[in-house]
């Protein structure tokens, strides 16, 4: 049916829109029939159930012009909503280029808080403001909730602000007011979470103020009271359109649900297989029950893809698969089939991130059998941002240019700067830019007018910073807390200090012991020998650092915590503290911010929406993906949005994906032997290759590979996966390719008859692990107790004795 017939058939069409109707419609040349048919079919709730790669903006834009074009709708009869400012514009930029630039007639056309905003200046007064209100940003907001928690006499230490700031958050999403929350949330933060929601609520309206979660809430209430404004809405927006439904949370799910009671002429956009932000709040629900929401909706599937390649497609299917609560659809191209997703497994986090090294500049040369690929076009996917310091360390040290995205740098990042100061001040104690950055980091009660009395006596007797506090405190200028907080950090500075230049060896007389005569010289030892990575975990604990982020309640804390950790692991690499620094110096200052070509990395919540021809999936480990924390927290829902981001993330690449693991991996500065994700062995065989990775065939690096022969075989044994289908894959795949061994040492197999010659207690060496002794013995696979790793069972042959070490 054409448009003229369609509307020449809708009941009161008028001449003029049968005329509109009439008009050539460019905007709908080149979509296929899903899309067409999701743009055309205007009337009643739709669903459009739109894969990665589909062209759903496309779809969405067209059908907001062919509501304007067939006169179905005027401007300001169309509501759009979307989540961030840059998918407003760009649909706005759409729209107006297909309307010919005339943009200024669609004013509602936005994210939800900036629509939120222009509603509630109109109707203020029903939620206790004035049209002028103040919206606040996250700084104001914790200062506000500060002054209430000391008036209530709670200890802001135990209970940090931002705690509860993140807590009436997530009320608010919920579309829950003070006298809505459930009795269930009654024990929110020392059971005073409510009381003190109730009261920030109040200020707020004396301050003439909100914050952005009131934006929704108040609009929501005031739907639900006010029923004659509800209903003036519910006429004025003929058309309603969302985009990315599947990220909507409550409260946004109820307003949407207020306002399309009235034509029910509500077309929600998104994909339930990309719901990946339940951890702030959004509902997946929300997509999956739409039906039920809305009798008789039409859901229309897009499914082909124009981003990927058909065995990048397949093996994004054949994860998703395993998730239960979705919808379902088929993801397909006309493309060729290209290559298949690459599978490889590494010795340990250092190679694998040596190996994508060394791949991309093969890629960016050509070598590796297909076009020279620009930087531009490679991206990096990490499941966490502590993943992407092994990443920017490779890439600094063999110059290989690159950019963070959507945050800065690991050596930029906010808790890296404040700790490597603190090595900084301890390395070098005149170091006065250090100290001025952690005197009150984290707070200790020093504000401006202590640090300028720290500035004067510094000044006034020629010493450093860290003297000029030490004689502040002792001649009485700083007293109180704050004072003796001072004292604390400058003789902790001094102690750490002390501790680089190793052991005191005092030689004494020992008067205890006489032999002939003669009174023998004893040595006596100062404190043990301490490692500068030890020293560097010592400072951080010490000094209160590391406690600061563990009592900070905010979702970036733990990501915090984990760059910390991971920063010290990075010490491992040097001799000394004063080398490491050194080091970061020296490249951070080499570092140009071009406009050259650079590849990306940044983590797969943050890689949404976007895409690459050349895609690196690195990590994918049981525990590091899926996430440990994810599932414990949420269980089977948890492990959902996992595989939803393994999903996502494979569907990123265009041409090349390529996921990789390890076998052994330091985790919080340990080594830990890491079993596959469960997601690799839910990738369909037909559309993988596994990859035959020099550290474990073929070749190695150092101590990542003792032997050529068997260093598969040695990883498989000490991560214990021998008995991992996705295991058993690689080794048999791998044993099929040609390489440069006898077939005979590929098939190294571990032999649990033979007889150790260890023996129980002995004092043995490994290259990676280091000291251990043996605790278990079972054929030739030792159970080793090794001092700074742990327990691991090990194959006999890469152990070597160290009888002579006195244990």
């Amino acid at each position: 049916m054409s448009s003229y017939d369609e509307f020449d058939a809708f009941e009161g069409a008028s001449l003029s829109a049968r005329a509109m109707a009439a008009r050539p419609q460019p905007y709908l040349d080149g979509l296929n029939p899903a899309q067409r048919e999701a743009v055309e079919k205007v009337d009643g709730p739709v669903l459009m159930l739109a894969g990665a790669g589909t062209g759903k903006t496309r779809a969405l834009t067209a059908r907001i012009v062919h509501l304007l074009n067939t006169g179905r709708a005027r401007p300001n009869e169309i509501l759009a909503v979307t989540f961030t400012n840059k998918a407003a514009r760009e649909m706005k930029n759409r729209v107006g280029s297909m309307l010919g630039g005339q943009i200024e007639g669609v004013p509602w056309l936005g994210t939800f808080h900036s629509i939120c905003v222009k509603l509630l200046r109109r109707h203020a007064e029903l939620a206790g403001l004035k049209s002028n209100f103040t919206i606040l940003d996250m700084d104001d907001q914790i200062r506000l909730m500060k002054q209430l928690i000391r008036a209530a006499n709670i200890d802001d230490k135990r209970w940090p602000a931002r705690q509860l700031a993140n807590i009436i958050d997530g009320w608010k999403n919920k579309a829950l007011t003070p006298d809505k929350v459930p009795a269930s949330d009654g024990g929110a933060y020392n059971h005073k979470g409510v009381e003190l929601y109730a009261q920030y609520q109040a200020r707020l309206k004396e301050l003439n103020a909100c914050d952005f979660g009131d934006l929704l809430l108040h609009m929501v209430t005031i739907f639900q009271d006010h029923s004659d404004v509800l209903a003036q809405y519910q006429r004025w927006f003929a058309y309603i359109l969302v985009d990315e439904y599947q990220d909507t949370n409550v409260a946004q799910y109820l307003w949407l649900r207020l306002l399309a009671q009235g034509h029910k002429n509500i077309c929600c956009v998104g994909d339930d297989d990309q719901s990946i932000y339940g951890w702030r709040g959004a509902e997946v629900g929300n997509i999956l029950r739409f039906e039920k929401d809305f009798p008789g909706a039409h859901v229309v599937r897009l499914e082909q893809n124009y981003r990927s390649t058909p065995h990048i497609l397949g093996a994004a299917s054949g994860v998703i698969a395993g998730n239960e609560d979705r919808l379902g659809k088929t993801l397909w191209t006309d493309k060729d089939d290209g290559e298949k997703v690459r599978l490889i497994g590494h010795w340990d986090g250092e190679e694998e991130a040596r190996w994508i090294g060394d791949e991309i500049e093969a890629s960016q040369r050509g070598t590796r059998g297909m076009d020279p690929v620009n930087p531009d076009n490679m991206a990096i996917l990490v499941r966490a941002s502590h993943q992407m310091r092994a990443f920017e360390d490779r890439f600094l040290t063999i110059g290989l240019p690159y950019r963070v995205i959507g945050g800065p740098r690991f050596y930029e990042r906010l808790e890296i700067r404040d700790a490597m100061a603190y090595f900084r001040v301890v390395v070098s104690p005149e170091d006065d830019l250090a100290f001025e950055r952690i005197v009150n980091t984290p707070k200790r009660g020093l504000g401006d007018k202590a640090q300028q009395t720290i500035q004067v006596a510094a000044r006034a007797n020629g010493v450093s910073l860290v003297e000029g506090a030490r004689l502040a405190v002792d001649q009485g200028l700083i007293k109180g807390k704050g004072g003796n907080e001072l004292r604390s950090l400058v003789d902790g500075i001094a102690r750490w200090n002390s501790k680089l230049r190793g052991p005191r060896i005092e030689v004494v007389e020992d008067d205890s012991v006489v032999d002939e005569g003669l009174a023998p010289l004893r040595t006596e030892y100062g404190p043990p020998p301490i490692s500068h990575v030890e020293l560097a975990e010592v400072i951080l604990d010490e000094s209160g650092y590391t406690a600061h982020w563990q009592n900070d309640k905010t979702p970036e804390a733990p990501g915090r915590l984990e760059n910390l950790k991971e920063l010290v692991k990075a010490l491992e690499g040097f001799e000394n503290l004063q080398g490491f620094l050194e080091h970061v110096s020296l490249i951070m200052d080499n570092e140009q911010d071009d406009a050259g070509a650079k590849v990306s990395i940044m983590t797969l919540h943050a890689a949404k929406g976007l895409e690459f021809p050349m895609v690196f999936l690195p990590g994918w480990e049981d525990g590091l993906f899926p996430s440990q924390r994810s599932m414990d927290e949420s269980g089977i829902k948890g492990l959902e949005e996992e595989r939803r981001l393994a999903y996502v993330g494979i569907t990123r690449a265009e041409e090349v994906c390529t996921i990789s693991f390890a076998a052994n991996r330091r985790v919080f500065g340990q080594w830990q032997s890491s079993l596959p994700s469960r997601f690799i062995d839910e990738l369909p065989e037909a559309h993988v290759d596994v990859l035959t990775p020099p550290g474990l065939y073929g070749g190695g690096y150092g101590a990542a590979a003792p032997t050529m022969e068997s260093n598969l075989h040695q990883a498989a044994a000490e991560a214990n996966v021998y008995n991992s289908p996705g295991w058993k894959r690689l080794q048999a795949r791998a044993n099929t390719r040609p390489i440069s061994q006898p077939k005979e040492s590929r098939n190294t197999v571990i032999d649990l008859t033979a007889v150790s010659s260890f023996t129980m207690g002995e004092r043995v060496f490994h290259q990676k692990f280091g000291y251990g002794a043996v605790v278990g013995i079972e054929g030739d696979k030792l159970e080793i107790d090794f001092e700074k790793a742990g327990v691991k069972k090990v194959v006999s042959r890469f152990i070597s004795g160290c009888d002579d070490i006195p244990f």
